[in-house]
């Protein structure tokens, strides 16, 4: 493996890993989640997903940095 590809890979993995952190792939996650595990089933719009999640945290707080 070259030089130039090890760099895209740690390119990639540094994406990967910030998406992960801020929430980016949280979406994607649930509908590959709500396919595999409940075929036929309705999936929520992104947008009632994020309500979803945002009325579920305001409901039953955590200790959380922000």
């Amino acid at each position: 493996m070259g030089r130039a590809a090890r760099i895209g890979d740690a390119v990639r993995h540094i994406r990967w890993y910030f998406a992960s952190l801020m929430g980016d792939n949280h979406y994607r996650r649930y509908v590959e989640h709500r396919r595999r595990t409940h075929p036929g089933e309705p999936i929520l719009s992104e947008r009632e997903y994020w309500r979803m999640r945002h009325a579920a945290a305001e409901s039953n707080p955590q200790s959380r940095c922000c």
